[in-house]
């Protein structure tokens, strides 16, 4: 009895080729399949061929890094293709605590002096002063209910989108994800009630602003991007 259903499908894109691969059928199905359909000869290549780059479109199936090899090797094995992204609708119990880690905020209620260097995973809510000397790093924002006086570091692992707020800003220095600003000079520092810091993308340096107007300025990036 044949079987009307494909369980991959395979279609060209202008960066390369997408995998859709039915999520319903065993593991073992798909790979018989996948090998069937990438025996034939138009799939074939020689080491000099320009690769082909491959992104696997899994639906809702996980797979686990054995799983990745063995389909890695089904696709790569007399072919230049690269596998260059997984495209998933469920992630691993592992995946979902480092997400909850870096989405949660933590409250800190203290004093982060001069010499001290304090890092939280996610947002950081801090009630107190960061003094000269001190720095505070986060994942995610930085939210700080005082004078933040020494230097603050948010994104520490890359998120752009990340803010450095403070009830009253007045830093020796600001960093979100690689980007950074510091105030050498004391004329230079900003020193002001309510501010928040951010990236702006339109030419990748950091603004200062009133906490207040974050909305507005949200709007006036996303419609210089559009521009």
């Amino acid at each position: 009895m044949t079987r009307g259903k494909s369980f991959v499908t395979i279609k060209g894109t202008k960066d390369g080729l997408t995998f859709l691969l039915d999520d319903r059928c065993s593991f073992d199905e798909l790979i018989k399949e996948l090998t069937d359909k990438l025996s034939a000869n138009y799939y074939k290549s020689g080491e000099e061929d320009r690769p082909v780059y491959v992104k696997m479109d899994l639906g809702n199936r996980y797979l686990n890094e054995e799983d990745k090899a063995q389909l890695e090797a089904v696709v790569t094995e007399g072919r230049n293709m690269r596998i260059e992204h997984y495209d998933s609708g469920v992630i691993s119990w592992e995946e979902a605590q480092l997400m909850k880690e870096h989405a949660q905020t933590t409250t800190l209620t203290r004093m982060i002096r001069s010499g001290q260097v304090v890092h939280v995973k996610g947002n950081v809510l801090l009630v107190g002063d960061i003094n000269p000397g001190g720095l505070l790093t986060a994942t995610g924002s930085i939210y700080v209910m005082g004078a933040l006086k020494g230097r603050a570091h948010a994104g520490f692992e890359g998120k752009r989108d990340a803010r450095i707020c403070a009830a009253m800003m007045a830093p020796a220095g600001l960093q979100i994800a690689d980007e950074s600003l510091y105030f050498v000079d004391k004329d230079e520092a900003v020193e002001d009630h309510m501010k928040a810091a951010f990236l702006d993308e339109a030419n990748g340096n950091i603004r200062i602003e009133r906490v207040q107007r974050l909305l507005d300025v949200a709007a006036e990036i996303n419609k210089e991007a559009v521009s």
